[in-house]
């Protein structure tokens, strides 16, 4: 496991440039938007909703907080190649973008955050709604951008470089076994349906884990600082624990504190106790910390 930096920062401006409407993204998030807003409640059964609920629930979990996020981006933990494959992959089943494509996107919204300004499109300060139409139908211009690199680790793969090229395809791996076990009811909760809530709900959960913070850690000269969310361990796999995560991105933990739900952690310490997780990060050494100011003791417990 190893600190990775994708992002070249020299000469760029996180602070001036536009949000430009993206003709994919929109008609693909539209096209996930419609399947809920239209044909989903024309099919509704209470058997899909369980299948919405448990393929969202695990994918999100499974695929992008342990895959995509604590393993692919932070690298806080190793894992053999077909494991990391086989997470990562579930990952791209969420809907959200390919591998490289969910690295470009986390990994230049974490570089602006960390200066000492940036758009509003980076710092989540907007409405909500104003926010989702910017992350669901819009790309952002920039005058002077950063450049973003991918490790050979992972842009020397066929495999990862296949997923990238073909992530929306992916969702036929999903859709064709619904149908055949329950029919267009299926598919429509399980793939349209999931998809949509899924990337509403995580660029939902990023607009309220940003901002202004009263926690307990704050990331010196960055603009913008992650929150801590109490109540929303469990339903956001404990990705809520923004604040943590801003100071101690290396760690494969998010829920520090006592009481702090955090499912993906359960994930890789079950894959670590069964020889499948290896090198996992904990909260670096109080005297590497000096980009970190401490603003309080830790909170009491709280899920």
């Amino acid at each position: 496991m190893a600190a990775v930096h994708r992002i070249d920062g020299a000469g760029a401006c996180a602070e001036v440039g536009r949000p430009e409407f993206d003709p994919g993204k929109a008609a693909w998030n539209g096209t996930m938007l419609a399947a809920t807003l239209v044909a989903a409640p024309l099919l509704f059964s209470w058997s899909a909703v369980a299948v919405f609920a448990a393929t969202t629930w695990v994918s999100l979990l499974v695929g992008h907080s342990v895959g995509m996020h604590r393993l692919m981006i932070h690298r806080s933990f190793d894992a053999p190649k077909p494991v990391e494959r086989l997470l990562i992959w579930i990952g791209v089943l969420v809907g959200v973008s390919g591998p490289f494509g969910i690295m470009r996107i986390h990994d230049t919204r974490d570089w602006a955050q960390r200066q000492p300004a940036c758009h509003d499109y980076f710092a989540h300060r907007c409405p909500l709604l104003h926010d989702l139409w910017w992350q669901l139908a819009c790309r952002f211009a920039f005058e002077r951008p950063p450049r973003f690199a991918v490790e050979a680790h992972f842009a020397a793969d066929p495999w990862y470089r296949a997923m990238d090229a073909t992530w929306r395809w992916h969702q036929l791996v999903v859709a064709i076994p619904l149908y055949i076990a329950g029919g267009w009811a299926w598919v429509v909760w399980g793939v349209g349906v999931r998809v949509f809530v899924s990337a509403a709900g995580h660029w939902t959960i990023t607009h309220f884990c940003h901002g202004e913070s009263r926690d307990r850690w704050r990331v010196d000269a960055a603009c913008v600082q992650g929150r801590n969310r109490a109540g929303l361990g469990w339903l956001t796999y404990g990705e809520c624990w923004h604040n943590n995560h801003h100071a101690f991105p290396e760690s494969a933990r998010i829920g520090l504190e006592r009481g702090q739900a955090d499912p993906g952690w359960l994930v890789v310490r079950a894959l670590e106790h069964a020889g499948l997780a290896r090198n996992v990060g904990q909260p670096r050494d109080p005297a590497l910390r000096a980009d970190l100011d401490e603003l309080s003791a830790p909170p009491p417990a709280r899920a």
